[in-house]
């Protein structure tokens, strides 16, 4: 891990809010030339720590109106559960999220879908072939209250 200083926090916050930020535009945000400013950048790429630049894109507006969290539960008396769920899960275009938790469940996984009825398809006929699942508990999104991207403080 490399240590970061604080114009480090600086680029990595303003790229967090524009991933698409023109170097000079970037260097003059931070107050440094355009050369050293494009020096960290890649720096800070090849450590890893800038894992990539992505468009966020409205979910609705393509025509994904349901949003779900799932609670998943495995039967871990089943020989090589996890690896079994992973691959399964893996191939399921609709899973665009799945996180290993503790507590009560064993995954969570955000999935979109076009409709309820989709959803309801995506369930019978593909959550329920995987049979390592013991248990599903499903949380429809209603509103989305807070989402951000941005979680480095260069303040501190």
């Amino acid at each position: 891990m490399i240590k970061l200083d604080s114009i480090d926090l600086k680029i990595l916050k303003t790229l967090q809010e524009d991933g698409r930020i023109a170097n000079i535009d970037l260097s003059n945000k931070i107050n440094l030339s355009p050369a050293p400013t494009l020096e960290r950048v890649k720096k800070l790429e090849r450590a890893g720590i800038i894992k990539g630049y992505r468009a966020e894109l409205d979910t609705y507006q393509l025509g994904f109106g349901t949003e779900t969290f799932m609670l998943v539960s495995l039967a871990f008396n089943q020989q090589n559960a996890i690896d079994n769920f992973t691959q399964g899960i893996g191939k399921i275009s609709e899973v665009v999220e799945c996180y290993q938790v503790t507590g009560a469940s064993d995954f969570i996984l955000r999935i979109l879908v076009k409709d309820i009825n989709a959803y309801e398809v995506l369930v019978r006929e593909k959550l329920s072939l995987i049979k390592e699942i013991t248990n599903m508990q499903t949380m429809v999104i209603m509103s989305i209250i807070k989402k951000t991207r941005v979680f480095i403080d260069d303040k501190k």
